[in-house]
């Protein structure tokens, strides 16, 4: 007999331990088996997470496994990754070990559930690589043929051939006996890259995880990959969790984007798992995007990651031209549509020359800021910086990181005007406009709202792709990734959307959705042109997205960043309590915040490290929707690699709510992507 510990399956927090066990000696890490558990011994499921420990009790008191239920369902990597993250993130040891498994049973032979079934292979090999693609593509082959372990940082302008060069480096893993993940930041993306990969590799070769799959569809993708008989994944930010094994290459494409950080519990970063992945196998990592993230880009000067950069588009086109519209300008001349004129005249020139246009709106529900229609000025957190929020229901402008509350102006604090507008256009409202103005040509909308099963998506694509649509309105979907030949005109409704909401990396996200939008345009074989309408025209971010200029963008953020202490020069963990009422969620995030700061004191009395540390009061969290529940939130702004330590005084913290039965539920959220 051995003793091992398990991970039950039981969500309560109040279990939330590993627990020890007598096995027989065939038992391993990684088997699912069968119990007795509780006082009623009731019989549950667990995974071995560790063999051969020491037990901290009596022999007497240990119970036993009753049987092995699978053999092998995770493997040891898979094990110590899941553990990894428990204490990574300060999450449950049951949602870390769910992110590797999915509920299912095995269908019988010849019913098993292919997504995307009957979609053809669409790969078109280019007739020869760039210089920069070659430069890239020996660089990771290199690695990958000498099994070293090594982290690429990918920054090609958009059309510059960055599929191709993952292609290539998949290819090369795959000869080398190993696997592969290709990751897309939106589910969206995944038809496109599956016809692609298709093409390329053969559809017997890949298989695809993402939400949006029937229970049915993801349960047998995942089988067929824990049996071998997929090399490739494919998928959104769960196909991290993929259970090959031997994995070689991890690519995230559209390494910037939000979709990447998870905003339900377990709130991970996928970047995290596959560098945590990939540290077992001695794989490469590749991290590609158009516009990197100012935190990745940082790293890279570092030589944390090596750069590779792609400057020259494959097409040979130029980069689209990009026109500014001041729409302070626009409303002096009595215009106050949601199109100005050179946008209204650009849309009318391409679809009568046969041509399509695509305009973004990046918002589709409400969601205001206030601004200045005079001088452009917008209302901001003078603490901290940001964008202050409209509340209706208060009458109030509130900054949703410090919390603070401000009365509604009545005139503009720099140039005394009195023309102070709450914004809110939805793409709803840019859709019916272009039915207005356009009513000759087939508008779609592109939204979360308008998807409401994954043949919507499709379908919209598809007519989108065929030509039969001519105006494609959307929220930042249209920015990410698609790829269609006709697209002449991209406009962008109102770039103060992103430039203004309440997040420190409102500049960034900025700069990243005009690049990525400006680049549907001209993919084909004429050069395509952009127009962004915005109330700021001298926005640095701005400027530097027409002209396409990312070094300049990210010389002056990095620069911001430091200034105020930002990551990537510091970490944020939010800190949320869920309770029924206000009272209770406030009484334990003040606890919570002393209890931190009373632990940085008896550290920097020890000759530790404190400078920079920063722990806000308990703040009202405004964009939570619990139907009977409050939740409040503290942040806490921790110096560079005192991370870990602040999420162990928190888990202590966590445990002493639970032994107290507090009536309130605490979660952590390390570096959220937005505090909204």
């Amino acid at each position: 007999m051995i003793y091992v510990n398990v991970v039950v399956n039981n969500k309560s927090k109040y279990t939330d331990s590993l627990f020890t066990y007598k096995a027989e000696d065939d038992v391993n890490i990684g088997d699912l088996v069968r119990l007795p558990f509780g006082s009623h011994n009731t019989v549950k499921e667990a995974v071995v997470a560790e063999k051969d420990v020491m037990p901290d009790c009596g022999e007497g008191k240990i119970k036993e496994i009753t049987e092995i239920a699978e053999s092998g369902l995770l493997s040891e990597e898979m094990v110590k990754t899941a553990l990894w993250m428990k204490h990574r993130y300060g999450i449950k040891y049951y949602d870390a070990f769910r992110c590797f498994t999915v509920k299912g049973k095995p269908a019988k032979e010849g019913r098993e559930k292919e997504p995307y079934k009957g979609i053809a292979g669409k790969y078109r090999k280019p007739e020869a690589l760039t210089c920069e693609q070659q430069e890239a593509i020996a660089s990771i082959n290199e690695a990958l043929t000498s099994s070293r372990r090594e982290n690429f940082l990918l920054y090609g302008i958009t059309a510059s051939g960055k599929t191709e060069v993952y292609m290539e480096a998949i290819e090369k893993t795959v000869s080398e006996g190993k696997t592969a993940i290709m990751l897309v930041p939106e589910i969206s993306l995944t038809r496109q890259v599956i016809e692609t990969f298709a093409g390329r590799f053969g559809k017997r070769n890949l298989a695809v995880l993402h939400s949006k799959l029937t229970g049915r569809e993801r349960y047998d993708e995942w089988s067929r990959i824990r049996r071998g008989e997929a090399k490739i994944v494919i998928g959104a930010r769960m196909g991290v969790f993929a259970p090959l094994k031997n994995i070689g290459l991890i690519v995230m494409d559209e390494e910037h984007e939000a979709g990447y950080k998870a905003d339900m519990t377990p709130k991970y970063d996928t970047v995290d798992i596959a560098l945590k992945r990939l540290g077992f196998y001695e794989g490469v990592l590749i991290l590609g995007s158009a516009t990197p993230s100012v935190v990745s880009y940082s790293r890279a000067e570092q030589n944390i990651y090596k750069l590779l950069t792609l400057k020259e588009r494959y097409n040979k086109v130029p980069l689209p031209q990009v026109e500014t519209v001041d729409m302070r300008e626009e409303l002096k001349k009595g215009n106050t549509s949601i199109f100005s004129g050179a946008l209204y005249s650009s849309m009318k020139e391409e679809l009568e020359a046969g041509r399509q246009v695509i305009l973004l709106q990046n918002r589709r529900g409400y969601s205001s800021f206030v601004s200045c229609r005079n001088c452009g000025t917008v209302m901001k957190c003078p603490e901290c910086g940001i964008s202050l929020t409209y509340h209706k229901d208060r009458e109030k402008l509130m900054c949703h990181y410090c919390g603070r509350t401000f009365d509604i102006p009545k005139s503009c604090p720099e140039c005394k005007s009195k023309y102070i507008k709450y914004f809110g256009i939805g793409t709803e409202q840019v859709e019916e406009a272009v039915k207005r103005f356009f009513p000759d040509f087939k508008a779609d909308r592109l939204d979360l709202d308008a998807l409401k099963t994954r043949r919507d998506l499709d379908r919209i694509l598809d007519a989108f792709g065929s030509g039969e649509t001519g105006i494609l309105v959307g929220t930042q979907l249209v920015a990410k990734g698609l790829d269609f030949d006709n697209v002449g005109l991209v406009g962008i409704i109102a770039a103060d959307v992103t430039l203004n909401i309440p997040d420190y990396r409102s500049s960034e996200r900025t700069f990243q959705l005009i690049t990525q939008a400006a680049g549907r345009a001209g993919r084909g074989e004429r050069q395509g042109k952009v127009i962004i309408q915005t109330y700021e025209p001298d926005n640095y971010s701005i400027d530097a997205a027409c002209r396409h200029d990312y070094e300049s963008f990210f010389s002056r953020e990095i620069a911001l960043r430091e200034l105020m202490n930002y990551p990537p020069f510091s970490d944020l963990i939010m800190v949320n309590f869920t309770a029924e009422d206000d009272e209770t969620a406030v009484f334990w995030g003040e606890r919570c915040r002393r209890y931190i700061e009373r632990a940085a004191d008896r550290d920097s009395a020890s000759g530790n490290e404190r400078s920079g540390l920063k722990v806000l009061s308990p703040r009202l969290s405004a964009s939570f929707k619990g139907k009977e529940a409050v939740r409040y939130h503290i942040m806490i702004k921790c110096p560079k690699g005192n991370r870990n330590k602040y999420i162990y005084y928190l888990e202590n913290f966590n445990s002493i709510m639970i032994e107290e039965k507090t009536g309130c539920n605490m979660d952590i959220d390390v570096n959220p992507y937005s505090a909204y």
